[in-house]
């Protein structure tokens, strides 16, 4: 599947503008973002429920960007789930179907189908009052796949339920995805989903898609500032280019000090740039260590949060965090010690301040 400048305005507004993605078959991407950021908007001109004014939508090499919703094979689950209250499960997954005056016989045989996949054989004939959210989430997704739509569209579909559910169904949606083999987009603001269930992750801001890359790269290499902030947590440390070369960079922290980083293209000496360290990348202790990168602190303050414990420091003249394993034999530090941040030049980032 692949999406070419992909534009959508609304009264003036951009929604969404210039997006361009390409997506293997049978691949699980999400797309990643605050709200307002266009993520929806997106899927939705997939679907066909928004036009979009500029961009084309091809499946399977077919440009579909002119066809109704009906004609595109693509079938969408909501965070709502939109199941009719009036009819059981069976009919509710079937109403698809019969839209499309599929055979009786037919409906009878995939509508079976489609609860096994789901895990609901045997809920026939319950409705919506004797399900939970999670058995309602279940049936969207039937209704869906009972289709055999080329492609799965997932517009924040776990938002509505509370978190213990929402942990279990997304290693479940990920599992039932991966068994159909179906390529699935998956709309989402939640950064723990996209990590956990994506093979790649579209980031999206301001109506743009600013990264795509895998989890892991997304996490360790954001290559954006508000990439970097938007998933999990940075410490992000004000610094000058004394000297950038094709293997490494030499950067003047706040208090003068120097640290060696990654080397990144295009940055030169004197420039203003943000050096980039995850609180778990971040060894303490009281003295240098050989082949990591240092700097002396000051810890301010200990927070212990049960397998962590996270600690406030002073350095280079700016406050950064550091996440400790809360393991036996782990040395732990009050508030008051001077000790030395440590951490591998390689786990961290260079970027530059806009």
């Amino acid at each position: 599947m692949e999406l070419v400048g992909l534009t959508k305005a609304y009264n003036g507004h951009v929604a969404v503008s210039e997006v361009n993605l390409k997506i293997a078959s049978g691949e699980f991407f999400s797309l990643l973002g605050p709200s307002g950021c266009g993520k929806s908007t997106t899927l939705r001109m997939v679907a066909g429920f928004v036009a979009p004014d500029d961009g084309r939508i091809f499946i399977d090499g077919d440009d579909i960007v002119d066809r109704p919703p009906e004609k595109r094979d693509v079938g969408i689950v909501f965070q709502n789930y939109a199941i009719f209250p009036h009819m059981n499960v069976a009919d509710n997954i079937a109403f698809g179907l019969r839209m499309r005056k599929v055979d009786k016989t037919e409906i009878k045989l995939r509508v079976g189908e489609a609860l096994q996949q789901v895990g609901l054989a045997g809920y026939e004939r319950r409705f919506q009052k004797e399900l939970s959210g999670g058995e309602q989430q279940r049936v969207a997704l039937a209704r869906v796949l009972v289709t055999r739509p080329r492609i799965l569209l997932l517009d924040e579909p776990l938002s509505a339920l509370d978190k213990n559910l929402r942990e279990e169904m997304k290693y479940w949606i990920k599992d039932l995805q991966k068994s159909l083999g179906i390529t699935t987009i998956y709309v989402t603001h939640d950064q723990g989903e996209a990590l956990t269930m994506s093979d790649r992750i579209g980031v999206m801001n301001k109506s743009r898609v600013v990264r795509v890359g895998t989890p892991t790269e997304i996490y360790e290499r954001p290559g954006d500032l508000f990439v970097t902030t938007f998933i999990g947590e940075s410490n992000l440390l004000d610094g000058t280019v004394r000297l950038s070369t094709a293997d490494s960079i030499r950067l003047a922290l706040g208090d003068g000090s120097e640290v060696s980083a990654p080397p990144r293209k295009g940055l030169i000496a004197g420039q203003r740039v943000k050096l980039v360290i995850r609180p778990e990348n971040i060894l303490l202790d009281g003295a240098p260590i050989d082949g990591l990168a240092g700097l002396p602190a000051v810890v301010e303050a200990k927070i212990y949060q049960g397998a962590l414990i996270r600690y406030r420091l002073s350095a280079a003249g700016q406050s950064i965090v550091a996440e400790v394993q809360n393991q036996i034999g782990h040395t732990q530090y009050d508030p008051g010690s001077r000790i030395t941040a440590h951490w591998h030049p390689e786990r961290t980032e260079v970027l530059p301040v806009e």
